[in-house]
């Protein structure tokens, strides 16, 4: 009997492994999702241990339990379950299975919840935190800019080649998740953090060095986004913004900004990249705000 489990939860992970080929090959995901994904089940095959049958309806009821009581949050939660979706999706369509048991799990309410984002004092805080006398000042605070001038993601941030950004017209090319490319305008202010940064602290960082990298570190090669989690949070003690200050706060800021300031949601939603407007929607906090701030200013009773 105890053969036969094995054999089961063997087949099983063998079927996660297909299934991340099938993620890096076929639909060409990045790096940190394909981390991402095989996290996620790592953790639910240990969660499942010696597996008899493939997990019904039930079974990732209690896993979501589980992760619930673990202490991780909606949000978290919720991107396991993107993650299940997905894996179930693949095997409905590989004939392993004949229904999906996602199809019936919501996702936690905490999913909702308003993104954490500076308001504009702060921002200059944050921004003008990196000392500019130094090469590395200039060109952390050249990053702060651009993150904050495009709501790049922080590996996408990282990734940005010397070509990449054309000063003439004053956009960003750059390659977002499933290997989609998309154009993204960017602020004088950003242009010229940039360009101070190149003409300043770059070279002297790469000292006479190659690298296609437009952020690079004193060894040469590009700053990693750990590098750039870690840098920042050091810049947002100096600044005292003390809590949970991530390269996401960032561009969850230039979203909720933008949307204050009038800009659509469809218009956004290209920026940041988002393949679904439905996950462009955590911003409509910004949009009820300013419905209420429209009434109360033009409705005769308001």
């Amino acid at each position: 009997m105890s053969g036969a489990l094995t054999q089961d939860s063997d087949r099983l992970a063998g079927q996660m492994s297909r299934f991340l080929d099938f993620c890096r090959l076929e639909k060409g995901l990045s790096a940190n999702s394909l981390e991402a994904y095989s996290t996620d089940l790592s953790r639910f095959n240990k969660f499942l241990g010696s597996a008899s049958r493939i997990p019904q309806t039930d079974d990732l009821r209690l896993y979501l339990d589980h992760l619930t009581q673990s202490g991780l949050s909606g949000r978290s939660i919720a991107r396991h379950l993107t993650t299940l979706r997905s894996f179930y999706g693949f095997l409905l369509r590989e004939g392993q299975i004949e229904n999906d048991p996602t199809e019936h799990l919501r996702s936690p309410r905490q999913w909702q919840n308003i993104p954490k984002f500076l308001n504009l004092q702060e921002i200059e805080m944050i921004i003008r935190a990196p000392d500019t006398s130094r090469p590395t000042g200039l060109r952390d605070r050249a990053m702060m800019e651009l993150l904050y001038a495009t709501g790049l993601r922080v590996s996408e941030l990282c990734r940005v080649g010397v070509g990449d950004l054309d000063p003439g017209y004053a956009v960003l090319r750059t390659m977002g998740k499933g290997n989609k490319q998309r154009l993204v305008p960017v602020g004088k202010q950003a242009m010229k953090a940039v360009d101070d940064y190149i003409e300043k602290g770059r070279g002297a960082l790469l000292k006479g060095r190659a690298s296609r990298f437009l952020f690079v570190t004193a060894r040469g090669g590009s700053l990693t986004r750990q590098g750039f989690w870690k840098l920042l949070a050091g810049y947002g003690r100096k600044a005292g913004i003390f809590h949970g200050l991530t390269p996401h706060v960032l561009r969850h800021s230039f979203a909720t900004h933008l949307l204050e300031r009038g800009a659509d949601l469809r218009s956004v939603q290209i920026m940041l990249g988002h393949a679904d407007i439905s996950t462009t929607q955590i911003y409509t906090h910004v949009m009820r705000s300013r419905l209420r701030d429209t009434v109360e200013k033009h409705h005769p009773r308001a």
